[in-house]
């Protein structure tokens, strides 16, 4: 059940107990002749060696004596209970130790191992091992700037102007000086040196976005990575949906060069046998991806009909699709079809939508494709527009025509019907039917992934050549789901299949209603600017809400969707699934929602400045209550890049952790207060990203 939250500030005190040094004669003259000696030492005995320094990083003193005095001037015994200063002090020269011997041991093996490498790898791996080096001293700073005490922390410094826009994991000229290329330069690269310790501020002149559902059509020009060339020359169908208005770019449904939006959505329809876009819920049509969405123009006009459309594209430095996306308020995130798996569950999206989205579909022996079937559910549909499907040109043109004989071709091999195909629109439906899979003609079309090869949830793994899914208890036929959004809920069966009871679900939706109520009531009236907003009263209609983005971090079972929908709510979630919990992620986007899998000692895959609000229950503990895998202040450092400025941070978590938490959110400059939980162990950390601007040049 839920626990009423009380507001309010924890204090926190230092208890200090002032008596008289009690020095005995005998402890004064030890002291004297000490102080001799130390002043008769002879001049080499001063000497500053390695050996040296590294004992007084490891044993430093900061006692006033060099004895250990109980309260009646005797030597204490350092790991008696009545001695909580030393054992901190010796706790904390055994976690030295404890480094410093497994960094040894580290180093000292991958010098070994990088000498028995062959030449032609040297360069990566050294690349490496100095990404190591840095982390290494990184850490070791770290740990001697917590030894000093927190008033000798220094404050975080602003990245550099040109960081405005940079995304760790994402960096091309490195990786082509690592001989990446044939679209990998582009792909995501995590590494111990990927990471930055700095805080992103925000363009010159950056404006708070728009509220919704105004900002889905207008956006200020300079929030965003992109020239006015760019915007006129944009190459794709959504992208050309879109104007440039002095200080504004508007994105509008109707085109000159195009129909409009509406017009290509009911195409599709009518295409898969419905009367228009309205009905692709009720023929078990909910989540979509929209693979190079352009600007997200499908996805917005679709999220009337009750349709959740995440957008996926490359990245890119300028121009970015994504992260233009996200400033309009829809849902994005950096995946490309390269060569690595998206980090989705298998069986996860009734349509995969691709309009000019630059994939070669026909190449590498149609890979591609089959990651493209390994998302679709039984049942659900691949949607392709492009040049090439327009079979009157492709016979003028040779090198169209073998392209799309081969995606035909490739398609029917893997159990695809081609529905209709219409100027330069095809839509195909996959088999609901495992049976045709083994009706195959031997040795036509990919084979069937193992039980070894099928994972469901890949995080970030080379593309499979194999058909995955098939031994998923997931795999249920669009058709037959629960209709939305029923889906939300759904069903004792479908809830069977994930190994949870419907009490279990009811249970939690009813704690996270309760949560959300409590949420809003403390973030009320602040997040409603032009509307005196109290607790208690009715949310005020768009455009007043400031809330529209949302990630949250540790999503579970998706209970914070659910209740904000519940509660009508116009936002969306991107609901996070970490790599070191349990993987509830099939479960989200059964219900309908959207997520990822996501490791949180790395940068998460989208630009800076996109989300309004970041949410995390029980993350902290997940993350750094036993196994810590990586700094805390890191995860801090991420969370600041992606929120935007006036956003929100909500963690709930035990109280040494959000203890910490808030140490950490005094070095970001956050504005934040700790809630008391009642009749719980746990509480809130309510954080507010200051608007920190960058002067002029």
């Amino acid at each position: 059940m839920s626990r009423p939250l009380h507001r309010g500030v924890s204090g926190g005190g230092r208890l200090s107990v002032n008596g008289p040094d009690f020095w005995d004669d005998s402890q004064m003259k030890d002291k004297i002749e000490k102080e001799d000696l130390e002043r008769n030492r002879s001049p080499g005995d001063q000497t500053y060696s390695p050996t040296k320094f590294l004992c007084r990083i490891l044993f430093p003193d900061n006692s006033p004596s060099k004895h250990n005095l109980g309260e009646n001037g005797l030597l204490s015994d350092p790991f008696s209970p009545g001695t909580g200063r030393n054992r901190l002090k010796y706790a904390l020269v055994l976690i030295r130790l404890s480094l410093v011997v497994i960094i040894l041991l580290a180093l000292t093996g991958s010098f070994w191992w990088t000498i028995s490498i062959t030449s032609s790898s040297r360069g990566h791996i050294y690349h490496g091992y100095r990404q190591l080096q840095e982390q290494v001293v990184s850490d070791l700073r770290d740990i001697g700037q917590l030894s000093l005490g927190a008033t000798n922390v220094k404050d975080i410094e602003y990245c550099p102007p040109e960081s405005e826009n940079f995304i760790p994991c994402f960096n091309v000229s490195e990786n082509l000086d690592l001989g990446l290329s044939k679209g990998e330069e582009v792909d995501r690269h995590c590494g111990p040196g990927s990471r930055q310790n700095c805080l992103v501020l925000p363009p010159v002149n950056y404006k708070i976005p728009l509220r919704w559902p105004t900002g889905r059509d207008v956006i200020w020009h300079a929030n965003v990575n992109i020239t006015a060339q760019e915007v006129l020359s944009s190459g794709s169908m959504t992208k050309r949906l879109m104007m440039l208005e002095e200080e504004q770019i508007s994105f509008r449904s109707d085109s000159a060069m195009f129909d409009s939006i509406e017009d290509y959505s009911h195409q599709i329809a009518e295409m898969i046998g419905l009367r228009n876009e309205s009905n692709f819920v009720r023929a078990g049509v909910r989540t979509i991806l929209d693979i190079g969405c352009g600007y997200g123009s499908f996805g917005a006009h679709l999220f009337s009909s009750q349709l959740l459309t995440m957008c996926v594209a490359n990245y890119e430095a300028s121009g970015s699709q994504v992260q233009l996306t996200l400033e309009r308020g829809l849902p994005a995130m950096i995946g490309s079809f390269n060569s690595k798996q998206l980090p989705y569950p298998s069986l996860s999206f009734d349509m995969i939508h691709c309009a000019e989205c630059h994939v070669d579909w026909d190449q590498k022996d149609g890979i591609f494709l089959v990651e493209v079937d390994r998302l679709l559910r039984p049942g659900g549909y691949f949607v392709w527009t492009s040049t090439v499907t327009n079979t009157q040109r492709s016979v003028r043109n040779k090198v169209s025509l073998k392209k799309w004989n081969f995606v035909q071709n490739f398609a029917e091999s893997m159990c695809w019907k081609l529905l209709a195909q219409q100027d330069e629109t095809a839509v195909w439906k996959k088999t609901s039917l495992k049976k045709c899979y083994f009706a195959r003609r031997p040795g036509v079309g990919p084979s069937i992934c193992s039980k070894g090869q099928d994972i469901e949830s890949p995080y970030y793994r080379p593309l499979q050549a194999c058909i995955a899914g098939t031994q998923s208890r997931r795999w249920i036929p669009i058709e037959e789901r629960t209709k939305w959004p029923s889906r939300a809920k759904l069903n004792s069966s479908e809830l069977k299949i994930h190994g949870l009871l419907s009490e279990a679900l009811a249970e939690d939706s009813l704690n996270w209603n309760s949560a959300v109520n409590n949420y809003w009531s403390l973030l009320s009236p602040l997040i409603f600017s032009d509307h005196p907003k109290r607790p208690g009263d009715d949310d005020p209609s768009p455009p007043y809400n400031m809330l529209r983005n949302v990630l949250d971090m540790n999503a579970h079972f998706g209970g914070l969707n659910a209740a904000l929908l519940d509660a009508k709510k116009s936002v969306w979630v991107m609901n996070v699934i970490p790599t070191s919990g349990p993987n509830y992620l099939p479960l989200i986007l059964d219900r309908g929602f959207v997520g990822v899998l996501h490791d949180w000692c790395e940068a998460f895959p989208t630009y800076p400045r996109t989300y309004d609000l970041v949410h995390a229950n029980g993350l902290l503990s997940m993350e750094f209550g036993q196994h810590i895998r990586c700094p805390m202040f890191d995860l801090f450092i991420e969370m600041d890049r992606v929120l935007r400025p006036e956003g929100w941070v909500i963690l709930r978590d035990s109280v040494p952790l959000i203890e910490l938490a808030r140490s950490h959110a005094a070095r970001l400059k956050w504005d934040a207060r700790v809630i008391e939980v009642e009749s719980s162990d746990e509480k809130l950390l309510i954080c507010q990203k200051p608007f920190s601007r960058r002067q002029a040049s």
